[in-house]
């Protein structure tokens, strides 16, 4: 069985629920007025190397950092820090306890590669920071309400299994270690982030089967929608794969963890298994989008998620995402969002 991830091990749910970066020109480290102004530069993948390369038939190899993955490797320019020379800023402090923490010089980070931990830690902050920036982009915090404007903590490779979670008791996300390090995938730490916007929307979100599903599921949009927002559609995977490189331990290729364009349908699909139960609500999102096109529909899924509940069913939480869209965009945007849920059996 491929491993799954999970929102956080939410009180009432039974069993385990468990800006753009290419081409980014380097600058040094500036410190301006206000805290969390510094900047420094630093390498990522952007978002995974399966997505950059397009190949298939990348391995983990133990963390091996073979010459196929040098094209991958991309600098870009972290933001929003507080000048000490560590991961810590406005919207994210790392941690890790399976190597040094990573430290500026000059203005910069070394240029960490896929062999050392520091790799995963300047990935969880540039990663978290720029699932921020995509959410401030669409309005939230300007002519919408903030969105999990909060600082939270990611832990690097504190979980042995190959499985990464947010704790909401804690507001934390941890990421796992075995197979590809999930430090090492984009979607696999914005997918977690989502979680924890769900969280600063709704405190304790996810305590059911149906709402825990949502969960999953939205996480699984936010980490596409925020990768093709940075990085641009990726021109060698299938936009709807989510984090090709974190699966390639555990799926055959074309590697995918999950995909937004499946054909589940409600209710005879659902299985009571909130990640696989996810992919009915990730489709209708992904209807969404691609009937109003990516910020209309990440603003409107965004901002129905504070009318959610804790417990909230799928009927509850797609009706208020349609209204929602009849709020922003008229009766056309709202027609669409219906027929997306319509079209999976959810309304």
């Amino acid at each position: 069985m491929p491993p799954t991830r999970s929102a956080v091990l939410a009180a009432g749910l039974a069993g385990a629920l468990a800006a753009a970066v290419a081409g980014v020109a380097a600058t040094p480290a500036t410190a301006q007025a206000g805290a969390y102004a510094a900047t420094a530069t630093a390498t990522v993948f952007a978002p995974n190397p399966v997505q950059q390369l397009g190949l298939q038939d990348l391995a983990d190899a133990k963390d091996a950092d073979r010459p196929e993955f040098g094209p991958a490797y991309t600098k870009v320019t972290l933001t929003d820090l507080d000048g000490s020379g560590t991961l810590t800023g406005r919207y994210v402090r790392v941690k890790s306890s399976t190597g040094a923490a990573a430290k500026a010089v000059g203005g910069a980070f070394p240029a960490y590669h896929r062999d050392v931990d520091q790799f995963e830690q300047v990935m969880g902050y540039h990663w978290v920071t720029t699932a921020q920036h995509y959410i401030q982009s669409l309005g939230f915090g300007s002519t919408l309400r903030p969105v999990n404007q909060r600082q939270i903590e990611l832990r690097i490779n504190q979980y042995g299994g190959d499985n990464s979670f947010f704790r909401d008791d804690k507001a934390n996300i941890s990421l796992g270690k075995g197979g590809v390090d999930d430090g090492e995938d984009a979607e696999v730490i914005v997918h977690e982030y989502g979680h924890s916007v769900q969280d600063g929307q709704v405190p304790g979100f996810g305590t059911t089967l149906e709402s825990g599903a949502i969960g999953e599921a939205f996480g699984d949009y936010l980490a596409v929608a925020v990768s093709s927002w940075a990085t641009g559609v990726p021109a060698r995977t299938d936009e709807a794969c989510v984090a090709d490189w974190d699966s390639v331990s555990y799926t055959s290729a074309p590697h995918c963890l999950r995909r937004l364009d499946g054909t589940k349908h409600y209710p005879e699909d659902v299985r009571g298994e909130v990640h696989a139960d996810g992919e009915i609500w990730s489709r209708a999102l992904w209807d969404i989008r691609r009937a109003l096109g990516d910020r209309k529909a990440s603003t409107l899924i965004i901002e129905a998620q504070f009318d959610f509940a804790p417990d909230t069913t799928f009927k509850a939480a797609a009706e208020a995402t349609v209204a929602a869209a009849r709020r922003l965009y008229g009766t056309s945007a709202a027609s669409a969002a219906t027929k997306a849920f319509a079209d999976r059996g959810i309304l």
